[in-house]
């Protein structure tokens, strides 16, 4: 083909057109072997079969190899690649100037790094790459070689990415979902029905009740949760495990389960897949429009103490809520309460605590717990010489406060109260344990 003879004529440069000049300075070799992420089947060699191809090479020839490097990174990517870097470090410092390697794709499959390597032999610092059968050198038809048979590799991986989203296109157009089943159903093993999905007979039933309860009993999420764990002990088929709250409103939210699916997600393009429905779509849609009152949660909303507090009865998380009551003046009191998830214990009495009070129990702790000063200090230096800034830009007047002169443990207490609730987080993070509630009370 037409490769062979670019390769020919590029050979015949070398040989005739520029003649090969032996370099004069010794080559200290490293040799680099690396595995793809492909599976062993489909590579010609692996790893220690490379190392010991060329170290027979390396013993034949009389090489001096003065490391060996292991890799089992994907080359596709750019920069990608920690030992294939520190190759490229080493060589830059004069650890070694030649590269030991068993094809010139096991180097570079981008372009990118591909110039790294090039880059260095025009700097003179890579005297040679010697691959099983050839090597290369700087001189320009050499380069031009290595980086034509690089560029194929290249060639190969975006045909090969083009040919794989062909393929799965081609599929979804069949009906057939791509990946692993969803739970409530099964890979189909038949060989006259490969990939196809059939119905889990153990849980297929189960994703249907979960429809039916959402949608006639108006069952929640919880309380789908506490279920499928505390009462059947559901567990899915990859990896036996159970579903999680998220799971749950996801897979309520999946349309496969009435005989469509959208691949890839949130593109729009929606097939009609050949498996049997586990549900009607008059039910999936009565389910949304449940899923829409029991799942209202406020966008973009942060309590100062949530994701920092566990429970001291169940080591569950600890979750916050607000309520607004409305005054006889007409005027709206907020109310924040934090009281357990009961995401390990469904049956747990841990109850609910104001955050005003919570606050004044966090004021109180801090006399007795070990505060992390230095942590403190610091963003106490930066508090006041923002005050001080602005005191000298705004005001025009001068704040003799120095940071010596301020108590930290006073500060701390200032930041519960009347900070942020960002700076609240970040002072519960300088605190040398959990914070755990129990019965209405706070400790460490």
């Amino acid at each position: 083909g037409s490769g062979i003879n670019i390769y020919m004529d590029i050979q015949t440069t070398a040989l005739i057109g520029n003649p090969i000049v032996l370099p004069t300075v010794k080559i200290k070799y490293c040799l680099y072997a690396r595995k793809s992420t492909e599976s062993d089947e489909k590579q010609a060699l692996s790893i220690e079969s490379q190392v010991k191809e060329m170290l027979q090479i390396a013993e034949r020839e009389g090489l001096d190899v003065v490391d060996i490097r292991r890799e089992s990174h994907s080359a596709k990517d750019s920069g990608q690649r920690p030992v294939y870097k520190e190759i490229l470090e080493d060589v830059r410092r004069g650890r070694f100037n030649g590269i030991l390697v068993w094809h010139p794709d096991r180097l570079s499959r981008n372009a990118g790094d591909l110039g790294s390597i090039v880059d260095l032999m025009d700097q003179k610092l890579l005297v040679e790459i010697r691959t099983y059968g050839q090597y290369f050198r700087n001189s320009p038809s050499e380069k031009f070689l290595l980086m034509i048979l690089c560029s194929q590799a290249k060639l190969e991986n975006d045909n090969k990415s083009i040919n794989v989203k062909r393929g799965l296109r081609t599929r979804c157009e069949m009906g057939l979902r791509p990946g692993p089943a969803i739970v409530g159903y099964l890979k189909e093993k038949n060989m006259d029905k490969k990939c196809q999905c059939v119905i889990d007979p153990e849980r297929g039933l189960v994703i249907k009740k979960i429809f039916e309860k959402v949608a006639y009993e108006k069952w929640s999420g919880r309380k789908i949760y506490n279920w499928l764990k505390f009462d059947i002990n559901f567990k899915s088929l990859t990896g036996n495990k159970g579903l999680t709250l998220s799971n749950i409103y996801l897979l309520l939210q999946n349309p496969f389960y009435y005989g469509v699916f959208e691949y890839p997600l949130k593109s729009g393009n929606f097939y009609t897949g050949k498996h049997e429905p586990l549900i009607t779509k008059e039910l999936f849609d009565l389910v949304q429009s449940q899923i829409k009152n029991l799942y209202v949660r406020t966008e973009n909303k942060e309590f100062a103490f949530t994701r920092l507090l566990i429970c001291g009865l169940c080591g569950s998380g600890i979750c916050a809520d607000e309520k607004f009551k409305k005054l006889k003046d007409g005027s709206v009191n907020r109310h924040i309460y934090y009281g357990c998830t009961k995401s390990r214990d469904k049956n747990c009495k841990g109850g609910y605590i104001n955050e005003k009070d919570l606050i004044e129990q966090f004021v109180k702790l801090m006399e007795e717990v070990d505060i992390d000063e230095i942590s403190i200090k610091q963003k106490l230096k930066l508090e006041v010489e923002r005050i001080k800034k602005f005191n000298r830009l705004i005001l025009g007047t001068k704040d003799p406060i120095e940071v010596k002169d301020l108590d930290i443990r006073n500060y701390a207490k200032y930041l519960l109260k009347e900070g942020l609730d960002l700076e609240k987080r970040e002072l519960l993070g300088c605190f040398k344990g959990k914070i755990q509630i129990k019965n209405g009370d706070v400790s460490l």
